[in-house]
């Protein structure tokens, strides 16, 4: 069965692999476990005030787009719960028409974000390590065509999304961390004498 009759292409919101490539900003394989690294941050007392902004800024750009990543990962393991229930409600498995009308309610719930979590740093997609998005793309691909999936299939790929959601969310915990210590040092200096309001701002 066509991905164009039973899958979800109908709906034009739904995260596919095609937006996630177009809205993302590819960057080097590496990108991620550089900034990880405990290099990353070391001397930076020693930095200029320019350059701690501009590693603030490129953990910035990783960590929202982790963030986007993280957003089209939800989406579809809402879509992979739903069907089950569906399924599980007695509705056929070749008939998926009344989940793709759901669909709207299903991933706005993402809109009103459970707890109080860290906001992303930014809008758009950010920085995406090229790597980590073909993860994702194999990943979602595998609910292109929900109909020919049995519901082992489904669960096992609803567990496996949720296994990379957790993943992404570990790793944006991260470049928070080293973006919270980029700025207590440009607040050190601020509190020192050794910067004023408006470098700390910038």
């Amino acid at each position: 069965m066509s991905g164009a009759r039973h899958g979800l292409a109908p709906y034009e919101q739904c995260p596919d692999r095609a937006k996630t490539r177009v809205a993302s900003r590819a960057v080097g394989e590496d990108t991620i476990d550089r900034l990880l690294d405990r290099a990353y941050l070391a001397g930076v007392a020693g930095l200029r005030i320019e350059e701690i902004r501009a590693k603030r800024a490129e953990l910035q750009e990783a960590e929202t787009g982790l963030s986007y990543l993280r957003r089209v990962v939800q989406g579809r393991i809402d879509i992979a719960s739903a069907e089950l229930r569906r399924r599980r409600e007695g509705g056929d498995p070749a008939d998926v028409s009344r989940l793709i009308e759901q669909l709207p309610t299903i991933l706005a719930d993402h809109l009103r974000a459970p707890g109080v979590g860290r906001l992303p740093l930014g809008v758009g997609s950010g920085t995406v390590d090229p790597a980590f998005q073909a993860r994702v793309d194999e990943a979602v691909a595998v609910l292109d065509d929900l109909a020919v999936l049995s519901d082992g299939e489904l669960d096992a790929a609803g567990t496996r999304l949720a296994d990379l959601e957790h993943e992404i969310s570990d790793r944006r915990h991260a470049l928070f961390e080293r973006i919270d210590a980029l700025q207590a040092e440009l607040t050190r200096r601020y509190r020192a004498g050794e910067a004023n309001v408006e470098s700390l701002l910038k």
